[in-house]
């Protein structure tokens, strides 16, 4: 089975854990059966692999969340990068490209393309897997999935079948109703259109190079940023006559709001936190080594991380959108393809961050025209590369770089430093990358 997952997100529905860095699908905040936290694209890797071991999975995404998926997923995942955001349908023509020309996927294999944040048990990717079983016969040139609705809800578009089959032709589409509309379309067998569907390889890029001029992936990939932003449903769906739909009735849910999000989880209380007995329907989310405590409270969600701290009713948190996006806010915290940073205090001409490298791991070979660096060796061992000279580190070994001097730094085992930066303009665009030699 071929599976793209379309990775986007803006991090600001689960502000403050999300952020422009780490989208909602990479916080850790589910157990596993090893009751361990997982991530939402950790899951449904996982719960894609448990159905069918040899799936080719795609994740569509944006360069900056490349580092944080080959963190959680291994470096072996295929990532098809987008240079720039340009909507559903451009994004779907780069993936299904990477397949055919880097991957070299058949044109007439079948492709599934679903989200990468469904809360889902195992019965959902048995039917991805029917779902591209399907669209393999050729009968239809799309096979969407339609989620049978449990209740009239306003946050989706509807695909009405034309019979109760598990698998039918498509009468018509309906957009996002109100919640009466939403009653009438469902009293019609109307189902739920969750953005997931299945083609031929061949299908998508055929329908591409009639709407875009582009030679192959790496000639699309070179004009990606001139392409017109559109979604694959205005696109591709809405036009497309031979068209089916086949029934999804297991669980299934959009866990894209604190709300929803706190609905899923097993447990009130993720990190450090305290809640008296007078609360009810109260969680605590805490990424922080504070200890947070809720008394007296109903029905709230408390998210504390270095980002900075929510206290929402629940369901007043799904409007949380345009009162972030005027909050600027200097990201603290990042995994990376290496490990992750936690930002411990900002100046006007220093940032302060704490640095954990995983054992084996090592960062870019690269400098800074514009600031000093300074890395103090918590714990571990590592060896430091600095203008072509090796050496070797341990606790309490420092470690100074000056602007424009090429450095990395390779873990030997699990590495923790304090990393001081200093310079008038600290910047993350403010790094050149090189080969070590």
């Amino acid at each position: 089975m071929n599976i793209i997952l379309l990775s986007g997100g803006s991090g600001t529905r689960l502000w403050p854990l999300s952020n422009d860095i780490r989208s909602k699908q990479f916080i850790k905040i589910f157990k596993n059966d090893s009751n361990e936290y997982e991530s939402m694209v950790q899951r449904v890797y996982r719960q894609i692999k448990t159905v069918d071991k040899d799936a080719v999975v795609t994740i569509a995404t944006s360069a900056k969340q490349v580092s944080v998926i080959k963190n959680q997923l291994g470096k072996d995942v295929g990532v098809s990068v987008e240079p720039c955001r340009r909507d559903t349908f451009p994004a779907i023509v780069l993936a299904s490209a990477y397949l055919a020309d880097i991957k070299g996927v058949d044109p007439n294999e079948p492709v599934v393309v679903c989200p990468v944040d469904p809360y889902v048990d195992d019965s959902y990717f048995e039917s991805l897997a029917q779902l591209s079983q399907q669209a393999a016969k050729g009968e239809a040139n799309l096979v969407l999935m339609g989620i049978e609705p449990t209740y009239p809800s306003e946050k989706y578009g509807y695909i009405i079948p034309t019979s109760k089959d598990t698998t039918s032709e498509v009468a018509t589409f309906k957009e996002k109703p109100d919640a009466e509309t939403a009653k009438q379309y469902i009293s019609q067998g109307a189902l739920w259109n969750g953005g997931v569907f299945a083609y031929k390889l061949g299908y998508v890029l055929e329908k591409a190079h009639s709407l875009m001029d582009f030679d192959d992936y790496h000639d699309l990939y070179a004009k990606y940023a001139d392409l017109t932003k559109i979604s694959f449903d205005y696109a591709v769906v809405e036009k497309e006559d031979k068209i089916q739909v086949q029934r999804y009735g297991g669980a299934w849910k959009d866990v894209g709001t604190w709300n929803t999000l706190t609905e899923s989880m097993a447990e009130h209380i993720v990190g450090k936190g305290v809640m008296d007995e007078k609360c009810q329907n109260v969680h605590i989310l805490n990424d922080t080594s504070l200890p947070v405590l809720a008394m007296g409270l109903h029905d709230v969600v408390i998210s504390v991380s270095p980002d900075g701290v929510l206290v929402s009713d629940k369901e007043d948190s799904g409007y949380i959108k345009p009162f972030v996006q005027d909050i600027q806010q200097q990201v603290m915290f990042a995994e990376k393809s290496w490990g992750s940073y936690r930002v411990l205090d900002v100046d006007d001409s220093s940032l302060t961050i704490k640095v954990e490298l995983q054992a084996g791991k090592n960062m870019n070979y690269h400098n800074h025209k514009n600031r000093d660096e300074v890395w103090v060796v918590l714990s571990g061992t590592g060896r430091t590369v600095v203008d072509g000279m090796e050496q070797k580190i341990h606790p309490g070994d420092v470690v100074t770089m000056e602007a424009g001097c090429r450095h990395t730094v390779f873990a030997d085992s699990e590495l923790k430093m304090i990393e001081v930066q200093l310079g008038q303009e600290i910047s993350v665009e403010d790094k050149e990358k090189f080969e070590l030699e």
